[in-house]
C-alpha cells in the first residue's frame, strides 16, 4: 500500500464508486442519492482553490482503497483554524489498517498547514469510526440527536475533535 495525492483525472471514479457505496448502503453521509460524476469536478475545485488535501491509499495495482479529505469547517473568519475532515474505506478493504493510515496522514497534514482543530461527524451507531478516531486522540465533542433521517429512522450526530499545538502564532484577520 502506498499514500498518493488523489487527483480528479486519475482518482474521480474510484472516490464516486466510494461515495456512493457509502450513501446507498450505509449512514456514513447524509444523503439518499447517489453522486454524479459531474458533481466531481465542483468537489476537486473547491479542494484545489482551498488547498485542501486529498489523500489517497492505494494497492500496487494503483487501485484506490480509501481516501480522507478536509474542509472548511464554518466560513466565518474566526474558524479559519478548525477544519472538519472525512475518512473513507472502501467497503471491500475495511479492517485492513487504511483508515489508521489515512487518519495519521490527514493529521500530519493539518499540522503542515497550520490548522489548531480538526472535527470528525460521525453518525453515532458508527462504533467502528468513533474507536477509530479515540484511538488517535480524539475526544468526542458533543452529538446532536436526531440530526438525520435516513433508512427509516433517526440518526444522531457525534462530534469528535482533536487539538493539535499548530499553528505557533495564531492571528485574527
Amino acid at each position: 500500500m502506498k499514500l498518493i495525492e488523489c487527483t480528479e483525472e486519475k482518482h474521480t471514479t474510484a472516490i464516486l464508486d466510494i461515495f456512493n457505496h457509502a450513501i446507498i448502503n450505509s449512514t456514513s453521509i447524509f444523503d439518499y442519492k447517489p453522486r454524479s460524476v459531474e458533481s466531481m469536478k465542483p468537489w476537486f475545485e473547491v479542494k484545489r482553490k482551498n488547498n485542501f488535501p486529498v489523500i489517497g491509499v492505494e494497492d500496487n495495482d494503483n487501485n484506490l482503497l480509501g481516501f480522507v479529505t478536509y474542509g472548511a469547517f464554518r466560513i466565518w473568519a474566526a474558524y479559519k483554524y478548525s477544519i472538519e475532515h472525512s475518512v473513507y474505506v472502501h467497503h471491500e478493504h475495511r479492517k485492513k489498517g487504511i483508515g489508521d493510515i489515512l487518519l495519521k496522514s490527514i493529521v500530519a497534514k493539518a499540522i503542515e498547514q497550520n490548522y489548531h482543530l480538526l472535527i470528525g461527524g460521525i453518525e453515532g451507531t458508527n462504533l467502528d469510526s468513533i474507536k477509530l478516531h479515540q484511538k488517535h486522540g480524539f475526544s468526542h465533542s458533543g452529538t446532536i440527536t436526531q440530526a438525520g433521517y435516513k433508512f427509516g429512522r433517526w440518526l444522531d450526530l457525534a462530534f469528535y475533535q482533536l487539538i493539535l499545538s499548530t499553528p505557533d502564532e495564531p492571528i485574527e484577520g
